[in-house]
């Protein structure tokens, strides 16, 4: 199958995605966010591998998130077809990167930040080159992932790390995320792609159905925050279509600060 936004290769026992956008910090639009999920449906069908790998293009950036340049009143533009009232099935994404009865490694090379920040929480381990940040942005550009970009954050981190995370869009160096527990190893930017196929390599060498199972006892405790997902996503969609949202929005493409003061009730 040929992608425009995406690379899909499989070797030995694992399949390799990478976000092909690096111009753009590998930000997603509708499409991208459409050929990553079938991409995700390949690796699962393919019976050869047992593991996936989700990493960026390039040095700078694992994703930045939601392509703001796409954005418009109500949500993304130019894909039409997307189910969401967003304009963008990222709710699909997350949830096969989820559903996938194999462990999804995230490979960090720079930024992941926004909805990039997400889908690292979302994977099942993640590694990170030394030259990796982490971050939240939504509140910067009228924006929020609820569901799995707070609650299961939470989860992961303690709530108020959590919520420092969000409430001050700071970032956080690779060494910071592994020391709250974000990611699971900081290995040197031109070892990250090897160290991650290694940790492949180790996966294919365990029980398929063990590990098939184990996922999916890991999930039970979080399945909750997808119907959460569903919600927030619906509440985005109108969201999206506020002067608020788009203030920040507007703000981000013209790189200035945002002014939501006027948005104060």
């Amino acid at each position: 199958m040929n992608f425009d936004d995406i690379i899909y290769e499989v070797s030995e026992s694992f399949a390799t995605i990478t976000i092909n956008r690096p111009k753009v910090l590998n930000a997603f639009t509708g499409h991208t966010v459409h050929e990553l999920t079938q991409a995700f449906m390949l690796a699962w069908s393919d019976r050869s591998v047992r593991s996936v790998i989700l990493t960026g293009a390039g040095d700078k950036a694992f994703c930045a998130g939601g392509d703001q340049s796409r954005r418009e009143h109500g949500g993304y533009a130019g894909q039409r077809e997307a189910r969401s009232d967003l304009g963008i099935d990222i709710e699909a994404l997350h949830s096969v990167i989820r559903d996938i009865p194999k462990p999804v490694i995230a490979a960090v090379n720079g930024y992941a930040i926004g909805g990039g920040h997400v889908l690292h929480v979302i994977c099942d381990l993640t590694i990170a080159s030394d030259q990796a940040r982490f971050g939240q942005i939504g509140p910067k550009v009228g924006s929020v992932d609820a569901g799995f970009g707070t609650g299961y954050l939470a989860q992961l981190v303690g709530e108020k790390k959590a919520r420092e995370i969000w409430f001050l869009c700071r970032q956080y160096s690779a060494a910071e995320a592994r020391e709250m527990g974000l990611v699971n190893a900081v290995v040197p930017q031109e070892r990250l792609i090897e160290e991650a196929r290694a940790w492949a390599r180790e996966i294919a060498q365990l029980s398929p159905t063990a590990i098939k199972l184990a996922k999916q006892s890991f999930n039970m405790a979080s399945e909750k925050f997808r119907g959460v997902e569903a919600f927030a996503s619906s509440a985005l969609a109108l969201y999206y279509d506020t002067d608020e949202a788009m203030e920040g929005r507007n703000a981000f493409v013209e790189k200035r600060r945002p002014d939501f003061a006027k948005f104060v009730k």
